[in-house]
C-alpha cells in the first residue's frame, strides 16, 4: 500500500466538473484580478470567519506582511512569536523592519506559552504574532489580556488554521487581524499561491487592501508605500468552489485524528485538544525520540510522513544575528527534534489509517523486543 503525506488529487476529482466550469467562466470573462471572484470571496470568506472584511492577498507570508505593515508596525519594533513555526512568520516580521522576538511554546499545544509572553515584552514591543499551529489555536484569552495590558496588536497567524476555533470563535477572528495562507496543502488551498487578511478594524482593512495594490485605491495615486500582493482571480474561483465544503472537510479531519488517537501505541505522544479549543488538524502531529527510525520505517512500508519544522526559526541561519543570550527555548528545541507529521487530508480511508497504525505498532513491537521489554 503507498499513502501519501497528502493527496490533492482525490480532492480535485470530486469537485473536477465544478473547478473547471468555474476556471473557463473566470477566463471567458478575462477579468483576471480584483474581479467578482475575488470580491464574492472575500464577503463570503469574512462571512465565514465572523469578522467585518476579508483582504485577499498572493500568499500567507504577504497577509502576515501587509497586516504588520497596516497596524504600523515598521523599524525599531519587536514582535513577539514563536520559533517552532515555518519561517514565514518571522520573515513577515522582519521584511516591515520589525524584529521578531522568540518566545516559548506550550509541550501540549505547541503554541505559544502565554505564561511566558510578559518576560520577552521590553519598550520596544508592539504586537503579538500568535501561531495556530498544526490547526490547534494559541491560548487567545490570556494572549488578548496581556496586549490589552500593555497596548501590543494581536495579529493571529492562522495559516494553518483554516476554522479552527477558541471558545466557539472562529480563529482570525479574535485579534486585531487574523491571517491566512491557501497553499495548496491547506484544509482550504488554493492551486497555487493566496492568502487572506480578515479584520472588524475598518482602518486595517482600508490599508490593506491600498497596500496590496502599490499603496493605492485610485489608479496612478499612491498614499502609500505598498506590494503587488493582488491574488488572481482564477485562484478565488477555485477557493469559491471550495469554501462550502470546508467544514465537512474539517470534520472528516477531526474524525481520522480519532481513529489515529484510538489505533496508535501508548509509546508516543498524540495531538491533544485544549477543552476551550476546536482542532482542525491541519497536521496530525506525533512526538518519538526515535523519530528518524520511525520515519525510515514508514517509508518502507510505503508510508510518507514528515517533521515539520526540523530546525526552530532561531537557529535557521538566517536569523543567527537575531538570537540574544536569553533567546532560550529548551520545550521549542526537544519537540522540534521529535515531531512527525502522520498523513492526514479529509479522504484518507479507514483502512488506510488502520494500516498506518498498524505498521507503528509493529515498529513500537519490535522496539519492545530488542529491549527485551515483550
Amino acid at each position: 500500500m503507498q499513502i501519501p503525506l497528502v493527496d490533492l488529487k482525490r480532492q480535485y476529482h470530486s469537485l473536477k466538473a465544478e473547478i473547471l466550469s468555474s476556471i473557463s467562466q473566470t477566463l471567458d470573462g478575462m477579468q483576471l484580478f480584483l474581479g467578482k471572484n475575488v470580491q464574492a470571496f472575500e464577503v463570503d470568506f469574512a462571512r465565514y470567519c465572523t469578522t467585518e472584511y476579508a483582504i485577499a492577498v498572493g500568499s500567507g507570508t504577504e497577509a502576515l506582511q501587509l497586516a504588520l505593515l497596516a497596524s504600523d508596525i515598521g523599524s525599531g519594533d519587536e514582535v513577539l512569536t514563536v520559533a517552532n513555526t515555518f519561517i514565514a512568520t518571522a520573515e513577515a516580521i522582519s521584511l516591515v523592519g520589525a524584529r521578531p522576538v522568540f518566545v516559548d511554546i506550550d509541550p501540549n499545544t505547541y503554541t505559544i506559552d502565554t505564561n511566558q509572553i510578559e518576560h520577552k515584552i521590553t519598550p520596544h514591543a508592539r504586537a503579538i504574532i500568535p501561531v495556530h499551529l498544526y490547526g490547534h489555536p494559541a491560548n487567545m484569552g490570556p494572549i488578548l489580556a496581556i496586549a490589552g495590558i500593555y497596548r501590543l496588536k494581536v495579529i493571529e497567524d492562522a495559516c494553518q488554521a483554516h476554522g479552527a476555533e477558541f471558545q466557539g470563535h472562529r480563529t482570525g477572528s479574535l485579534g486585531d487581524a487574523g491571517c491566512f495562507s491557501f497553499y495548496f496543502t491547506k484544509n482550504l488551498g488554493a492551486y497555487g499561491e493566496a492568502g487572506m487578511i480578515v479584520t472588524s478594524n475598518p482602518d486595517i482593512a482600508k490599508k490593506c487592501r491600498m497596500l496590496r495594490d502599490h499603496g493605492s485605491s485610485l489608479k496612478y495615486h499612491h498614499q502609500y508605500i505598498g506590494i503587488n500582493g493582488r491574488i488572481d482571480e482564477i485562484q478565488a474561483a477555485i477557493l469559491r468552489v471550495k469554501l462550502p465544503h470546508l467544514e465537512d472537510w474539517n470534520q472528516q479531519r477531526r474524525s481520522i485524528a480519532q481513529a489515529y488517537n484510538a489505533g496508535l501505541p501508548p509509546q508516543y505522544i498524540k495531538p491533544k485538544e485544549a477543552p476551550w479549543a476546536k482542532h482542525v488538524y491541519h497536521l496530525y502531529v506525533i512526538r518519538t525520540t526515535e523519530r528518524d527510525r520511525l520515519k525510515a520505517f514508514l517509508e518502507s512500508k510505503g508510508i510518507a510522513s514528515a517533521a515539520h519544522y526540523p530546525i526552530p526559526i532561531h537557529l535557521q541561519e538566517a536569523y543567527r544575528s537575531h538570537k540574544n543570550a536569553d533567546t532560550f527555548l529548551p520545550i521549542t528545541e526537544k519537540v522540534t527534534g521529535e515531531v512527525l507529521s502522520l498523513p492526514m487530508y479529509p479522504e484518507l480511508s479507514t483502512e488506510e489509517v488502520g494500516y498506518i497504525c498498524d505498521c507503528i505498532r509493529e515498529f513500537a513491537d519490535s522496539n519492545l523486543k530488542v529491549a527485551g521489554k515483550i
